[in-house]
């Protein structure tokens, strides 16, 4: 994949810089409810004031139907929760009610060195997805210097993402250019053993995925519902759990690849099943061949939990997407927490986990464990994309001036 130009100080001394950020952040009853992407986009926001540049943030919110103004994904949260943090004292940040209408020019235009400005929503306009030239240049416009940060929006060919590179000097963030390296390495040099964590429900979100790991990690573990569609791959019954009969012979040429590449594929050898999809459902742990016609399988079994964490422990590059179970039900929760935890534990020598987006995220957050791991990143379908081996337009358009 390459690196990234990230820029330097002298890029953007005294300039008017357009950023493209990613504060989808959810909104409850009008005010952030999770700030997480806003905070991770602060090391280049800072960086750009300190360089005494005038700041142009742009973001999407939500799905709007790109027709105008929803109060419902409105920004304006996102000002007034920007305004509030210590970083942003002594600095005016400005919210602009449109995006390249006559309030964002106005303000940008006279943006001074050490202001911030938050343009609307960028997609109450339909032309940002389209990719269309003349809603790029106008957000060109506005400024003089483009930097995109927000890689959870970098496998998007938008006009915030891709087309306005075509008329500014353009430059990678700290978070983009950290998130393109951090996925690189682990792909094209991992310190090995080199362990790939799966789950999730479908085998048909992953295969591509599954295909790329096989010729990069040493061991692949594959948990949460798509495990089944493998289980059922090797003869075994699973009842009424998930499965894709669809992808089971793909599911067969995956287990045939791992083996013929030695690479070590784990599957379940023991299932927790209920009786229905519920937090209270009634639940028992059976052998994953052993699973009863009237029930499914909603978590890995604790004998498994322990092998994905022996699995684990002995690794020294982690990569993780995807949970082990419905660990929104704490009942299921049992291996997404090992999961969580085996990773947790080999921070200590250093060891390189890395959490590839999505409801991982939301787990090693749910368990206390986030801060234990080396890389969290913040794109789900980013960095799926990137692992398994597509170019990423945000990242290609950033690369064609150089």
């Amino acid at each position: 994949m390459g690196e990234v130009k990230v820029f330097a100080s002298d890029d953007v001394r005294g300039k008017r810089v357009i950023v493209r950020v990613d504060f989808n952040v959810p909104i409850r009853d009008g005010v952030v409810a999770d700030d997480t992407r806003i905070r991770a986009a602060f090391p280049t926001i800072e960086a750009l004031l300190e360089a005494q540049a005038a700041v142009i943030l742009m973001s999407h919110l939500g799905r709007p139907a790109g027709t105008g103004y929803e109060e419902a994904f409105s920004l304006a949260p996102v000002a007034a929760k920007l305004a509030d943090y210590p970083g942003m004292q002594g600095h005016d940040v400005i919210f602009a009610t449109d995006t390249i209408g006559p309030d964002a020019k106005a303000k940008a235009a006279s943006l001074v060195p050490g202001q911030v400005l938050l343009l609307e929503n960028l997609r109450f306009d339909k032309r940002e997805k389209k990719n269309d030239p003349e809603f790029a240049r106008e957000l060109a416009s506005l400024a003089e210097v483009y930097v995109n940060d927000a890689f959870g929006t970098a496998h998007r060919a938008h006009a915030s993402t891709a087309g306005i590179t075509a008329y500014l000097p353009s430059y990678a963030g700290f978070l983009l250019e950290r998130e393109v390296r951090t996925l690189t390495d682990m792909l094209d040099a991992p310190d090995r053993p080199f362990v790939a964590v799966l789950g999730g429900s479908k085998v048909s979100d992953k295969i591509k995925v599954i295909t790329a790991l096989i010729d990069k990690c040493d061991t692949l573990i594959i948990g949460g519902g798509m495990c089944f569609t493998f289980l059922a791959a090797k003869g075994y019954g699973i009842g009424k759990s998930l499965v894709e009969l669809d992808w089971i012979d793909a599911a067969k040429d995956m287990l045939a690849k791992a083996e013929e590449k030695g690479v070590a594929l784990l599957l379940p050898v023991d299932v927790v099943v209920a009786d229905r999809f519920a937090a209270d459902a009634e639940a028992r742990i059976v052998a994953a061949d052993a699973i009863p016609e009237d029930m499914m399988g909603l978590d890995v079994g604790p004998e498994t939990s322990l092998a994905f964490a022996v699995a684990i422990n002995g690794a020294k590059t982690v990569f993780w997407n995807g949970p082990m179970g419905v660990f929104e039900f704490d009942r299921f929760a049992g291996g997404t927490l090992a999961v969580a935890q085996a990773m947790a534990g080999i921070s200590w020598r250093k060891a390189d986990t890395i959490v590839g987006g999505g409801d991982s995220v939301a787990a090693v957050n749910k368990f206390g464990v986030a801060k234990s791991m080396h890389f969290i990143s913040t794109g789900g379908g980013a960095s799926m994309e990137l692992v398994q081996g597509e170019a990423l337009p945000g990242v290609e358009a950033l690369r064609k001036g150089e």
